[in-house]
């Protein structure tokens, strides 16, 4: 299955960037109901849906995209993701830490929203705090809700940076909280975790439940 995904990526990842671009949501539902033909919804939006956002995301640092497609290229893929991704919340985990979510200083969900369909989906209880937080309502909201675990995803490289900020304050504040970062910038530098502050990097969504395993396992 994932060599077909595979596959179909990058045969087809060319042609929904172009579609995004564009915003043809014919063209995009049309790659979409193809891709479903061998994938699940979060294989397709992982390996061709998350893709193409990302190198749009880096072509609007470039200079090549506005700003304005970058933002309505993601939204109109969150309406798929909010209409295929599982919502159904199984029986709970056995009990973790508490635990959030976020879009720091960013408005583009997409990555979000993957990774909290697939840990509602297995029955990891996170608290979503949406997207456009900036760092001192991040940390009034973590004081308040005793967060140990934050997960942030980042499109744009001037909201990445602003993780170095938040873990400062934290520290400010004396608040333990281990703090795990994706999203573009992160991919295009492999080391940038590490420089912002950042405790892990996620590189894909499917990461994302083994990796809290093992820092839940660790906290106990």
């Amino acid at each position: 299955m994932k060599e077909i995904c595979y596959t179909i990526k990058m045969n087809q990842e060319n042609d929904l960037y172009k579609a995004l671009l564009s915003l043809d949501r014919l063209a995009i539902n049309s790659i979409y109901r193809a891709a479903g033909e061998t994938c699940s919804p979060v294989e397709i939006m992982e390996k061709l849906f998350t893709p193409a956002l990302e190198r749009i995301g880096e072509d609007w640092f470039l200079g090549k995209v506005s700003l304005s497609q970058v933002y309505m290229s993601s939204r109109i893929c969150e309406e798929i993701v909010n209409r295929d991704l599982p919502a159904d919340m199984p029986r709970p985990v056995a009990a973790h830490p508490d635990m959030a979510i976020t879009v720091l200083n960013d408005h583009h969900a997409l990555g979000k929203k993957i990774v909290h369909a697939i840990l509602t989906a297995t029955g990891f209880n996170v608290l979503d705090y949406g997207q456009g937080t900036g760092v001192e309502e991040l940390v009034a909201r973590i004081r308040e809700d005793r967060i140990r675990i934050l997960l942030i995803s980042t499109l744009m490289l001037r909201s990445a940076l602003q993780v170095s900020n938040l873990k400062a304050r934290l520290k400010e504040e004396e608040l333990q909280v281990t703090i795990i970062v994706g999203g573009a910038p992160f991919l295009f530098d492999r080391e940038l975790w590490k420089e912002v502050g950042a405790d892990m990097m996620i590189s894909q969504a499917s990461e994302v439940v083994p990796a809290l395993k093992n820092i839940i396992r660790k906290m106990n």
